[in-house]
């Protein structure tokens, strides 16, 4: 077989509102010819590439095992977001106006590296890695695929698929700040966040990068969950409001940027022993710490403009909690009479609040 070549495939054209579908049957065996799985990543100027999750290994070889014994069946598409090589001709006009018969063309090249391939798998990375692997000479699958508009369509397109089963939430924050079209609203009220979060990991300045744990930032140790609850706080109900335009949702990105970087170096400059652990080791950088001194910085820089965030006042308060702080060692006392040892209190709401409360009368006086 050439290297090169068209694959015809009879299809469905699916019309659904003004998108398109198609519905067609492929050898298995031939996906990964026109097709590539594109995990997220990000390349040497911190823009991402890719969206799938990494590969599950074990799960991979229990499909294969399975399709290798007597009647294997997979009934569940295989969905494909294409490019604008793939094209559609119709061969036959149809009673059904929202469905028309006709051929689905894939340009194949098995020369072309993954990155130029005119196919994506969006959902079926394992089925289709199994099938690839089995010892098997061909599996015919259901699969359904649309042209995509740009990568932006396809990473929406990703999310909006799998929102139904469980994604890892550290991947949606990655690919939600550079998504398109339609979202449910828990995604879209979490795009802000995740872009600051983002820019705050990637930048390359400020404490935060390199520091928070995502796909495409592995070595990082600060959890991204608490990073962006402490973010969508601000965002809606604390300092970083005054930035943010209300009617949709965007806002001043570069000032809100400022404003944090501002207050966090000052954070990391007055515990900068403590900034540097791990947060097994540190409880400024665990969950508890960030979200409490979120509330802290809201507290202190409410209306405050980004440009005079980093003042005397500001340092001023943050040294001041030195004294009844025990990041590393020592016990936390509070007001209460309740103590606990350093590393006593977790990334819970009952032990957040608790230390949040500790030290926003603090900084109030």
């Amino acid at each position: 077989m050439a290297d090169r070549y068209e694959l015809r495939l009879p299809a469905l054209e699916v019309r659904q509102g003004d998108k398109k579908i198609y519905c067609f049957a492929v050898d298995g065996k031939k996906i990964h010819s026109f097709a590539a799985v594109s995990r997220v990543r990000r390349d040497d100027t911190s823009s991402l590439q890719g969206y799938q999750r990494p590969e599950v290994l074990s799960h991979i070889r229990g499909i294969r095992r399975y399709l290798e014994s007597d009647g294997a069946m997979l009934p569940n598409a295989l969905v494909l977001a294409f490019d604008e090589n793939v094209r559609f001709e119709s061969t036959t006009r149809s009673n059904v106006g929202y469905s028309v018969p006709g051929e689905l063309i894939i340009p194949v090249d098995e020369s072309l590296p993954d990155t130029e391939k005119p196919a994506l798998i969006v959902d079926g990375q394992q089925r289709s890695a199994a099938i690839r692997d089995a010892d098997l000479a061909e599996f015919p699958v259901a699969a359904v695929g649309f042209i995509a508009d740009n990568q932006e369509d396809q990473r929406s397109q990703f999310i909006l698929v799998n929102s139904t089963k469980p994604l890892p939430k550290g991947l949606i924050h990655e690919l939600l700040p550079e998504t398109s079209g339609h979202l449910p609203p828990a995604y879209v009220r979490k795009r802000l966040p995740a872009q600051l979060m983002t820019r705050l990991n990637t930048d390359g300045q400020g404490p935060f990068y390199g520091r928070i744990d995502s796909p495409t930032s592995p070595d990082g140790n600060i959890k991204d969950t608490s990073i962006l609850r402490m973010l969508e706080h601000s965002l809606f109900e604390g300092a970083l409001y005054q930035y943010r335009n209300p009617e949709d949702g965007t806002g001043d990105v570069d000032r809100m940027l400022l404003h944090l970087r501002s207050f966090w170096t000052i954070v990391k400059e007055t515990y900068s022993d403590a900034w540097k652990l791990p947060p097994r080791q540190s409880r400024l950088t665990h969950g508890v710490g960030i979200q409490a001194l979120g509330f802290v910085m809201d507290t202190l820089t409410d209306d405050m403009p980004a440009e005079k965030v980093d003042c005397d006042e500001v340092r001023n308060a943050i040294l001041g909690l030195m004294p009844i702080t025990a990041w590393t060692s020592g016990m936390w006392r509070f007001a209460d009479g309740e103590q606990r040892r350093w590393n006593g209190l977790q990334n819970t709401p009952n032990d957040i609040r608790l230390l949040t409360n500790l030290l926003v009368r603090a900084v109030r006086g």
